[in-house]
Order: C-alpha cells, then sequence, then structure tokens
C-alpha cells in the first residue's frame, strides 16, 4: 500500500524563557493511502506539533518529512505553501471559515489559487455539498449556519482540492455529542470513498474510538500504536499459520 506520509527520525524544540523543551524526539511515523487514525496523547505530549510538521505549517529541526514521496525537507516557505495546496486539507475545531463569504465561496476558495477552470470548479463544489449534505444552503453565510453545518462546509473545503492527506485538529471541539457522531460518521464514509488519509490529533475519545487506528504519543515519543500492533499480530498469526 503506498505511503503517504512518512515521518523518519523527526526532532523538535522550543525555547520557553530560558528552558528547552523537547516537544517531539526522533519520531518515526508511516501513514499509509486510505488511514483513518488519530494521534492521541496528554496536553504536551507533541501530537500538535506533529501535525504542524506533517501539515508543513512548522519544521523539524532535524529529520525527515516526506509527503507522497516527496522529501519536503528543506523545501522553501513558498514551496511548502504548494504543497499545503495541493496534497493536503485542512479541518479546524474553530472552523476557520471566512464570515463574509457564504458556503459555496468557503469551499471554492482553495481553488482560486490554482489555474483549474471555472467550469471543474463549479462542478468540484456542487459535488462535495451535495456530498456532505448542504447544497440547499451554499448561499447561507458562517452566521447562518450551527456548529455542524459550519464543520460540513470546512470538510467540504478540505476535500475539494483532492488532497492526498487531510489533517483535522480537534474537529469535535465545539460541537455536541450528537453533531460530533454525525460529522465522525460523515468523515469515515468519506475516508472510505475517496481514500484519502483522514489524520486527527484529538482528546476525544470518541474519535479513537472510530479510529482504526491510534497513536498515542507522550514526551514526544510515540507511546503506543495499535496500528503497528495489529500488523504485528496479524503477521504472527500468518506465521503460525504457515510456518514461515
Amino acid at each position: 500500500m503506498k505511503t503517504v506520509i512518512a515521518v523518519e527520525g523527526v526532532s523538535k524544540s522550543y525555547h520557553l524563557d530560558h528552558t528547552k523543551v523537547r516537544a517531539l524526539q526522533d519520531l518515526n511515523m508511516t501513514i499509509a493511502e486510505g488511514e483513518f487514525t488519530a494521534l492521541a496523547g496528554p496536553s504536551g505530549s507533541g501530537k500538535t506539533t506533529l501535525l504542524n510538521i506533517i501539515g508543513c505549517i512548522d519544521k523539524p529541526d532535524s529529520g525527515r518529512l516526506v509527503l507522497d514521496g516527496v522529501d519536503v525537507t528543506e523545501r522553501s516557505l513558498n514551496s511548502l505553501a504548494g504543497m499545503r495546496r495541493e496534497r493536503l486539507g485542512y479541518i479546524f475545531q474553530s472552523f476557520n471559515l471566512i464570515p463574509i463569504l457564504n458556503a459555496y465561496e468557503n469551499v471554492e476558495y482553495p481553488l482560486l489559487l490554482t489555474r483549474m477552470s471555472g467550469s471543474e470548479r463549479r462542478r468540484r463544489v456542487h459535488d462535495l455539498l451535495e456530498r456532505v449534505g448542504l447544497a440547499d444552503k451554499r448561499r447561507h453565510k458562517p452566521g447562518q449556519l450551527s456548529g455542524g453545518e459550519r464543520q460540513r462546509v470546512a470538510i467540504a473545503r478540505a476535500l475539494v482540492s483532492g488532497p492526498s492527506a487531510v489533517l483535522a485538529d480537534e474537529p469535535t471541539a465545539n460541537l455536541d455529542s450528537v453533531t460530533s457522531g454525525e460529522i465522525l460518521d460523515l468523515m469515515d464514509e468519506l475516508n472510505r470513498e475517496r481514500g484519502v488519509v483522514f489524520l486527527f490529533s484529538t482528546h476525544d475519545p470518541r474519535i479513537m474510538a472510530k479510529a482504526r487506528r491510534v497513536v498515542r504519543l507522550l514526551d514526544g515519543k510515540i507511546s503506543e500504536d495499535s496500528g503497528a500492533q495489529a500488523a504485528a499480530q496479524a503477521e504472527l498469526a500468518s506465521f503460525r499459520q504457515t510456518g514461515r
């Protein structure tokens, strides 16, 4: 299966007053095509730093980040902006919609930064608004939408450019439990339909229960990886059956 994200020996430190804080320590992780994975851990564990590095928002002090087979570690800021636009989608807990734009315009906005034709832009935006259940509210501005509807707009915007991975930072934090469940079900369906990676940074046990892989971080290191454990168990079971 194709590797979409490869984090290789990544370390990152920050200076807080006169103290050096090690956010990530020689961390290694790969995410394959179609994964639905949660990064979990207490505050200060490094999960937000890791998500920011994968999202080309921050750069590691050492180690490598490879996206879709392209080593982006030493890329310029302009080049990284292009990578974010073409290969990554983002979903935030605060939605980050542009308040003066309606739902259609918010979803279309990332495509205006490309050379895509108007007809293709319209097709993609209409298709995604239909898919997230907001075709009838495409002219509504964020202030006229509920929290769940705003997050649906954000999901459509994250997917409209056809990214390899969608990075979601606490996407259910501002939603009630019923709406959170509906949004998680929608993202799970879109992940399965489109094969795009969904990678969450979260404290939410509902996301961890829904995720098909949970990577737990502690003090900047991976303390547990359910995906790695599952793969090891499958390999062991195969060895026991076949003897090789």
